[in-house]
């Protein structure tokens, strides 16, 4: 992409998310299912994508659905949020029956979805577990600090207020990976998750998204060089800073959840995470 063309796409970005402010919310919940063409099946999703939160999920999104065999239909969102209101409801079989629906495919194909909000969702992990129950789960995370700060900033850009402590608790919450991972943990077994940093795949984006292919069950290909340096969804507004105190205080908090989640997945590479050196975990 040329540098015109990169300006043009952030400016588009930053129209449609100033519209979004003066409209206020969507409303909860998935658009129609689309349509199955004929000859193809519908099952629940090969794989869900179910966070973190502006930890680069819409770009990796964007490299899986480059893979030939990788299929979602003119139209449909990346983010499904299929879950977002069970909490206060019941869940049938009529509901697993509907989110099928939602990933028509070729034989041999593969389709999924990547919510990033199903991971903060205490009631998502055991709900995807009935309603696909051999679905590979994707989770890529973010030095809590940084994400904590692109979380506000995406906030900020989205709304016409003002942040607020509820902002800030929000975002906090967001970042506190091992207090979700047990969830996740509890309703799906440990050999359907691949947990990915956003450091390393920046850092050697071509092995990472070859080892979610292989994940995946899908077989290898290679894509242009280009395809890595494609901004997808790009922060276009001011970037919040956090104080030198409040920085202090979040590697402080995050600290705890780190050193759980170190426990949890011993093999994920926290050395790229600022975060975790400073808490003495990388």
């Amino acid at each position: 992409m040329s540098g015109v063309e990169a300006r043009l796409r952030r400016e588009v970005v930053r129209a449609a998310r100033a519209w979004h402010r003066h409209r206020g919310p969507a409303p909860a919940g998935p658009p129609p299912p689309p349509d199955c063409p004929a000859g193809w099946r519908t099952a629940p999703p090969d794989f869900i994508g179910i966070g973190a939160q502006k930890a680069g999920t819409s770009w990796w999104h964007a490299l899986i659905d480059a893979h030939p065999a990788v299929h979602r239909r003119p139209g449909q969102p990346k983010e499904l949020h299929f879950f977002d209101t069970a909490w206060e409801r019941g869940w049938s079989a009529a509901d697993a029956e509907r989110y099928a629906r939602y990933f028509p495919r070729p034989a041999g194909g593969v389709a999924g979805e990547w919510t990033p909000g199903y991971v903060i969702d205490f009631w998502t992990p055991g709900l995807i577990a009935r309603a696909a129950p051999e679905a590979r789960i994707l989770l890529l995370l973010r030095d809590p600090l940084d994400r904590f700060r692109s979380g506000l900033t995406h906030t900020d850009d989205a709304t016409a207020a003002a942040l607020s402590h509820r902002d800030a608790a929000g975002a906090f919450q967001r970042g506190l990976y091992a207090q979700q991972l047990r969830r996740v943990l509890d309703a799906i077994p440990r050999e359907r998750l691949l947990v990915l940093t956003y450091e390393a795949c920046r850092a050697d984006p071509a092995a990472e998204i070859a080892r979610t292919y292989a994940f995946l069950g899908l077989p290898a290909h290679d894509l242009p060089p280009e395809a890595f340096a494609r901004e997808v969804n790009p922060t276009t507004g001011r970037k919040v800073e956090p104080s030198a105190a409040l920085r202090t205080a979040l590697e402080e908090a995050y600290a705890i959840d780190l050193a759980e989640l170190r426990t949890l997945l011993p093999d994920l590479d926290l050395s790229r995470w600022p975060t975790a050196r400073a808490a003495g975990l990388a």
